[in-house]
């Protein structure tokens, strides 16, 4: 699994980026990707999958993330069918930063700031407030919408509806530090997830030996490495599930060798069993 890094611009003659789009959900690019600015990505509505971090969940009639620098996380119409529109807003610390830095009126964003590392999910009447406004800001001329993005960031920041994505670590800090070690072990893993994992190997590629390996991976990414693995390979299912194959192909296809126990990983990870997921999305 690459983790691609994103090159972002703003746009011209803003300090952000602001996109809009609308697309068929089978043209929808979701790779697994960071970058180093702070992001909120708006889904209108529809069904998907958010994974950001080692977090992996699906949401229904839209969502609202936050999603701090670095943070690797996978486009919101993963697993998402029909069209898909969402809006999108990037932005570098260094725009934010000089406008809240020891100011106490902006206390709260920095808060906010600092639990993006984590991932943020809003939902209730929060959720409608700020999609309302970032659906107002894409009608807005450039100095109106730089404002209008800070009072976005305060409603976001003085809400307590929300939940962090990954609530025991901050993962964006350790990719940015071992980025070059981790993309080894993701490649490995994407090129060789349907087969059975050889751990000496994957220590072999991070020049480690096992013991140290499995302690590293635990350290950096705050899961075992099997945890990971079976993560990675739900995921791989739950694109598959849409096609006509049934649950023991998918199964054996990602790399379980054992339907039952298939079936107990995926729902512990979706809290939903591979039939009911497969109903679900053929619902959609």
């Amino acid at each position: 699994m690459k983790i691609d890094f994103e090159v972002v611009h703003p746009d011209e003659g803003s300090s952000f980026r602001l996109l809009h789009t609308k697309t068929r959900a089978e043209d929808y690019g979701w790779e697994y990707h960071y970058h180093p600015e702070y992001e909120i990505v708006c889904v209108l509505d529809g069904n998907g999958t958010r994974h950001v971090g080692n977090h992996f969940s699906s949401y229904k009639n839209g969502d609202l993330v936050f999603i701090g620098p670095n943070l690797p996380h996978s486009g919101f119409g993963l697993n998402s069918s029909g069209f898909h529109e969402e809006i999108v807003v990037q932005v570098k610390d260094e725009v934010i930063t000089p406008f809240i830095a020891q100011r106490p009126e902006m206390s709260a964003i920095q808060s906010l700031l600092d639990r993006a590392g984590h991932g943020v999910h809003f939902m209730g009447e929060v959720k409608e407030r700020i999609t309302k406004r970032l659906t107002r800001l894409l009608k807005l001329p450039t100095f109106e919408r730089f404002v209008e993005l800070f009072f976005i960031l305060q409603i976001m920041a003085t809400s307590d509806e929300y939940k962090l994505l990954n609530p025991t670590t901050d993962i964006s800090s350790q990719v940015q530090k071992n980025n070059s070690r981790l993309q080894n072990i993701f490649t490995y893993v994407e090129e060789h997830y349907n087969e059975e994992i050889d751990i000496k190997k994957v220590a072999a590629i991070a020049n480690l030996s096992v013991p140290a390996f499995c302690n590293y991976f635990k350290k950096v990414m705050h899961s075992t490495f099997t945890d990971f693995i079976n993560q990675y390979r739900i995921q791989k299912a739950c694109t598959q599930l849409h096609q006509e194959k049934t649950i023991a192909e998918i199964c054996f296809d990602c790399g379980f060798n054992n339907v039952a126990y298939f079936n107990k990983v995926f729902k512990n990870i979706t809290n939903k069993t591979p039939t009911e997921y497969k109903k679900e999305r053929l619902r959609v």
